[in-house]
């Protein structure tokens, strides 16, 4: 990475760092009132993530031990870095790793509490992991393929090779969207968000819903400004993979980001409609649907591009 680059994708963290959680916070606000409409009832106002989350901020800070906190702060830290690569058009690949990354401080900050009660939550959160991330995997190599094949080939280059990226930003550079030679791909990230988005019938490790569980899994132990920077690395990541959705709809020019987000917002509408109607199911039966719809969309999406 150049100069230029290392300094467009800096511009891009700062850039999320302010406006992730700004939008992440209204997304969670509309998720409780579409939620409540659907079950009969009128629901908080818009801005009530916002001031749960700023009462948090204001309770006395009481903490199993400090390296908890810490786990924390790097998973939310790592959370921001991967949307700054990822909207400021930087490599997909990369941001993939360093989400999971920020996943896994998140699953030995619960560890860290020695709770009965969080270590199930993080053992659940560990089985997500693990049930997601080959899909996730196959979307990058996917994404990476697809800009092979829709990009013109390099009259530079022996046997005219198309190039290929990683680089979101290459999507600008296309004539049609990825999503016409990847949609399989589409199917299966989409079945995967569910799980990302914690969302049921997939919220196994933690639950927004007070009918799920008693305790609440991983952030059992949490409270005050802990619980708050987990609700705020919860919104950012909302963002983050809302914004995978979108860039399977984004092409030629800056006004298709526009595309790309309405495909976003319909899809968050989708994931909320799954919500409500689905109960949780056991963690054999997300591993193993899961993988098989990563096997199916996925391979057989790039074994067919492969032969493009």
């Amino acid at each position: 990475m150049d100069l230029t680059g290392l300094l467009i994708t800096l511009i891009g963290i700062i850039a999320f760092a302010v406006l992730a959680p700004v939008l992440g916070c209204f997304l969670a606000g509309i998720d409780r009132i579409v939620s409540a409409r659907m079950q009969g009832r009128v629901g908080p106002p818009l801005l009530q993530p916002y001031y749960d989350v700023r009462k948090l901020f204001e309770k006395e800070g009481v903490t199993v031990n400090g390296v908890q906190d810490a786990y924390v702060i790097c998973a939310l830290i790592f959370a921001v870095i991967a949307g700054g690569i990822f909207f400021s058009g930087g490599n997909l690949l990369l941001c993939i790793f360093v989400i999971t990354l920020s996943s896994l401080f998140f699953i030995i900050a619960a560890y860290s509490s020695r709770s009965p009660y969080a270590e199930v939550g993080a053992a659940r959160e560990t089985l997500q992991v693990m049930s997601y991330e080959p899909m996730v995997l196959l979307f990058a190599v996917a994404f990476f393929m697809a800009t092979q094949t829709l990009m013109a080939p390099d009259p530079t280059m022996s046997f005219f090779v198309a190039p290929g990226s990683f680089d979101v930003g290459a999507v600008f550079s296309l004539d049609v969207p990825v999503i016409v030679c990847i949609w399989p791909v589409f199917l299966g990230l989409m079945f995967i968000l569910t799980i990302k988005l914690r969302k049921s019938p997939f919220d196994l490790s933690m639950s927004h819903h007070a009918h799920q569980e008693i305790v609440r899994g991983m952030t059992t132990e949490m409270s005050g400004s802990t619980l708050g920077m987990v609700e705020i690395l919860h919104w950012c990541e909302n963002v983050l993979f809302l914004g995978w959705i979108g860039i399977f709809f984004v092409w030629g020019g800056p006004w298709t980001i526009l595309i790309g987000i309405v495909a976003a917002l319909v899809a968050y509408f989708v994931e909320i409609l799954i919500d409500n109607n689905f109960a949780r199911v056991k963690w054999q039966f997300m591993l193993k649907s899961a993988w098989a719809v990563a096997l199916v969309a996925g391979g057989i999406n790039l074994a067919v591009l492969a032969f493009l």
